[in-house]
């Protein structure tokens, strides 16, 4: 490669890695507790304890969870319905006063599902863990935070690329994981800086780009509400106001008949951001891990309970449904949160050693430099 490539390349690794070196190592220290953040909040106490009961016991409907849920928390609206696999015998439960309450705002807990118990969940409305997930997600920026984030996990690519390119030349000189260790302490961090940078490089580029998308929801849940939403809820643009809805009690049923094989993941209420003014929204998932994530909305008209619509998943839409388990690592169990951790913290290795590689090579260049005004 010539000089003066490798002097261009370098010129992108070192202006890329160094813009974007605080955010991401405030992503990777945050990250690495929201890795385990089911662990850390059973440990702190914060998960919410189901009681025991008869495995045969059963499920209260839909409409007497949503009548549980308006009885514990008077004067406020029901937004979103959550089903997880495992903790088959609750419902996540979000309500806010009015249905178009921005998720912030709004309050989460859950129901037992056989008795319509809530069951208080401090962690998602504050403390230590929703701390962490803000300060990882937005930086309590809202969707500017979001943005910026999303712009240094494109520099952070960007620098993984350029490191690759100057990493090839370098290994014609060394065989792959030479560690120089008879060299000085600066060259011996440069080696350990490569080497740990090249192992990880697969793992930092799925991080990367999954963190961008992921940062990008909003735009992307906009874009699917401005396309494909409004395509499906154009015949009710002139209808009038809702007066009286249907009671939910079918409402799984009746998505199970027009979506078979797959499972509920969560319902949205009408009024919020996932469904319209006239519709319940049931959100269906496959059922293995790969379609697990990847969500088919059934649009039920809220008054006759009719389904108006079975939508096409747009492709940025799986995207965004693929991401989020990449990026966290929590598709795998046990074994894949440790993998994802201990690559998380040598990220955070090769973020501290560019650093300092840096700041070395400018107190190096320093009296040289000083030397050449001098004599100049």
């Amino acid at each position: 490669m010539k000089s003066k490539t490798i002097r261009r390349w370098s010129f992108i690794h070192t202006w890329t890695s160094l813009i974007c070196t605080v955010f991401l190592l405030l992503l990777a220290l945050t990250g690495l507790p929201l890795i385990f953040h089911h662990e850390i909040e059973h440990l702190l106490g914060d998960a919410p304890v189901v009681r025991e009961m008869p495995a045969d016991t059963p499920h209260l409907n839909l409409a007497q969870l949503v009548q549980a849920a308006e009885a514990h928390r008077p004067g406020e609206v029901v937004q979103y319905f959550g089903f997880e696999d495992d903790e088959p015998n609750t419902v996540l439960t979000i309500m806010a006063k009015t249905a178009g309450t921005e998720p912030n705002s709004s309050h989460t807990f859950m129901l037992d599902a056989r008795t319509g118990e809530a069951l208080e969940t401090p962690s998602a409305n504050g403390g230590l863990m929703l701390f962490i997930l803000r300060l990882h997600v937005d930086m309590f920026a809202g969707l500017p935070g979001k943005l910026l984030l999303a712009f240094m996990g494109v520099l952070f690519v960007v620098a993984i690329v350029s490191g690759t390119v100057l990493y090839l030349p370098f290994m014609r000189r060394l065989d792959f994981g030479t560690v120089r260790r008879d060299k000085s302490t600066r060259l011996r961090w440069l080696d350990l800086h490569n080497l740990i940078g090249v192992v990880t490089l697969t793992w930092a580029l799925v991080v990367g780009v999954t963190g961008v998308i992921s940062a990008c929801a909003d735009l992307i849940i906009a874009a699917w509400r401005n396309d494909s939403l409004n395509a499906m809820i154009a015949p009710y643009r002139d209808a009038p106001p809702l007066t009286h809805l249907a009671p939910a009690t079918r409402l799984l049923d009746i998505a199970g008949e027009v979506a078979p094989g797959m499972k509920p993941d969560f319902i949205a209420f009408p009024g919020t951001r996932f469904s319209s003014e006239h519709h319940y929204s049931v959100f269906m998932k496959g059922g293995t891990h790969l379609t697990s994530h990847l969500l088919t909305p059934v649009l039920i008209d809220a008054s006759t309970l009719q389904v108006t619509a079975v939508a096409e998943r747009p492709w940025y839409m799986d995207a965004m449904g693929m991401s989020q388990p990449l990026h966290f690592g929590d598709y795998g169990g046990m074994p894949m949160k440790i993998l994802w951790a201990t690559l998380d913290v040598l990220t955070i290795i090769v973020l501290g050693s560019g650093v300092y590689l840096w700041v070395v090579r400018r107190k190096a260049a320093k009296p040289v430099m000083e030397t050449a005004e001098a004599s100049a």
